[in-house]
């Protein structure tokens, strides 16, 4: 099979809804349980439909083309045979964007949801590490304020203790936005910004 292109624009109604920028190339993954493991690419879901490792959950309302085939365009995907997934989030790398979600889009000083940075709770120069436990998303100014100083010391504690996210998170982090479609697979742990 050649390339995979979706329908061209002019062929579908003006009135039916495209997904615009990122959101065109992302699928959810579902385990053969239905649980949600990953984010692909439609090109990724297209080559796991057509060797028949997965199936589709929920398509678009346009088609995939090639010369000889044509396919729905995935939304959510299940894979045919259950596939054991790593969960152990510590061997996941620390992103400011996974801190964010982890901890809801907000500053966890005074609940700010702009001009998020992280924050490592016990500063770096009082021994502080660099771990899920001891970072923290944290807005601009609670930043500066705390400074490298430590919580007691201003006063400023989180209001939810660091921890370890839930592997969900990382599907809040593969995409900017979360489709509709995807909404009745996902826990409800799972949050994008707003």
């Amino acid at each position: 099979m050649g390339k995979v292109f979706p329908d061209p624009v002019g062929s579908a109604p003006a009135s039916e809804h495209r997904p615009r920028g990122r959101d065109v190339g992302r699928v959810l993954v579902l385990n053969a349980t239905y649980e949600p493991v990953h984010v692909c690419s439609v090109r990724r879901a297209a080559v796991l439909l057509l060797k028949e490792k997965a199936e589709i959950v929920e398509h678009g309302s346009w088609e995939l083309r090639s010369e000889h085939t044509q396919l729905p365009r995935p939304v959510v995907i299940r894979l045919v045979t259950f596939v054991l997934v790593p969960r152990d989030p510590r061997r996941r790398r620390i992103t400011r964007r996974a801190v964010f979600a982890r901890d809801g889009w907000s500053c966890q000083y005074c609940g700010s949801r702009s001009s998020l940075t992280v924050d490592h709770v016990i500063p770096r120069s009082k021994g502080g590490d660099s771990s899920w436990e001891n970072i923290v998303a944290s807005c601009a100014p609670c930043n500066r304020r705390k400074a490298d100083r430590l919580p007691a010391q201003v006063g400023m504690h989180p209001r939810r203790a660091p921890r370890l996210p839930s592997p969900n998170v990382f599907i809040a982090v593969a995409t900017p936005t979360i489709p509709a479609a995807w909404r009745p697979w996902l826990p409800l742990d799972v949050d994008v910004a707003a």
